[in-house]
């Protein structure tokens, strides 16, 4: 049975800022990582039928901890801080930067990552360390074009296609549209989640 068919509850969970405050119940985790205003709350909003439950904000880098929502009592999304923010103190980013590397690489619930990517723009240096570690560290992940109703259909696939060429170099891998506005491609997200929940 699909979740899509099923969501009933998401609930924001716990903050985490180091990882002994990790969840320890072992339920399945999918990230949900990306670029500083990149649109991943409005992503999560939107995914998980709920207006309010990821606050979203106009400042950059406002997201410092990885979020856990609980879903259908069944698995947790986990909300990856911002990348690319440069306003942070260094101390500050490094932190950051220790906690997700010792998340992604020793994380077994972890099954997966939505690794999100302005639609409208060519994909970040950061965008691209982050495909490329990802890809190293041999975790599951699919790349989201956020934002696609700001395009049109055809300047759409045009950048869909731009994205895909750039990271080409690290093989191939699912590219889907999404819009937090219109709900384009909600469903093909959550197929994907739930054919990585299943492993």
């Amino acid at each position: 049975m699909l979740f899509i068919m099923t969501l009933h509850s998401a609930e924001f969970l716990t903050s985490v800022g180091f990882i002994k405050q990790l969840p320890t119940d072992g339920r399945s985790e999918i990230a949900f990582s990306g670029r500083s205003n990149v649109g991943k709350s409005s992503l999560l909003n939107r995914l998980l039928n709920r207006k309010k439950l990821v606050k979203t904000s106009r400042t950059p880098g406002k997201t410092r901890t990885l979020n856990f929502f609980t879903v259908n009592n069944a698995f947790y999304c986990v909300d990856f801080p911002g990348y690319g923010y440069a306003k942070r103190s260094k101390s500050e980013r490094d932190q950051w930067g220790q906690l997700i590397e010792e998340y992604v690489l020793d994380r077994p619930p972890l099954k997966g990552f939505v690794q999100l990517i302005d639609v409208r723009h060519v994909p970040t240096e950061d965008d691209l360390r982050m495909v490329e570690w990802l890809t190293e560290s041999e975790k599951r992940f699919v790349v989201v074009g956020t934002k696609a109703d700001k395009l049109s259909k055809t300047k759409l696939q045009a950048s869909l296609a731009r994205i895909k060429r750039v990271l080409a170099w690290q093989g191939e891998f699912p590219v889907l549209p999404f819009s937090a506005v219109t709900g384009l491609g909600k469903d093909e997200l959550w197929r994907w989640i739930e054919e990585t929940l299943r492993g």
